[in-house]
């Protein structure tokens, strides 16, 4: 049997700037097929800029399949960027948690959620109010990492390592502003860690 994989989310699942096979979905499946284990190439449903607002209105109007064994979201940078509302992003995050719950056949063990990784640490941020965006962050971080423990799905913080390398050059793509893949190489460990217990008992 092969596994599939779906990840919900913006420019940091697409990997910006880094070549497609050093994004963090796929270098999780290259970490998953070294395990052993079966698993198509991830389908990424991304777009740079989108808010979690715009990746809901896709969801709606795209056809996708009906089930898939894993499912990721991370979503929200775009929304603090913006400075929306907060209780905007806390609603539309809750609406694409329960649609990634229900892509992965109703198992909310199955969906993964990451945290917002800190743009604010970025050389791109240098001029900007790094301290009040990392308390943004940090305040749409609770709201997803709460309501993947109401849902009992996953929940992985990768925003404090990010921040102690996210000014440096080898952990940043060519803007400066999205990360490498040494970067990526880290969700990519901490996202198969979770993937792996659940298809090897």
């Amino acid at each position: 049997m092969t596994n599939t994989l779906l990840c919900l989310s913006d420019s940091y699942t697409i990997g910006e700037l880094v070549p497609l096979h050093e994004s963090f979905p796929y270098q999780t499946i290259q970490l998953l097929r070294k395990a052993g284990l079966h698993f198509h190439a991830p389908e990424i449903i991304a777009k740079t800029g989108w808010t979690t607002f715009e990746l809901a209105e896709h969801l709606i109007h795209t056809q996708l399949e009906k089930q898939y064994d894993f499912v990721t979201l991370l979503i929200g940078v775009n929304n603090q960027y913006r400075g929306l509302s907060i209780e905007g992003f806390k609603n539309d995050f809750d609406f694409l948690l329960k649609k990634a719950i229900h892509l992965s056949g109703e198992n909310a063990e199955k969906v993964i959620v990451l945290s917002i990784p800190d743009w604010g640490v970025t050389p791109f941020a240098a001029e900007r109010n790094q301290k009040q965006i990392a308390t943004e962050i940090d305040a749409y971080n609770q709201i997803c990492e709460s309501a993947a423990l109401n849902y009992g799905s996953h929940f992985i913080n990768i925003t404090p390592s990010q921040r102690n390398d996210g000014n440096k050059e080898a952990f940043l793509a060519a803007d400066k502003l999205h990360p490498s893949d040494k970067e990526y190489s880290k969700w990519a460990i901490k996202l198969s860690e979770k993937i792996i217990p659940q298809l090897i008992s």
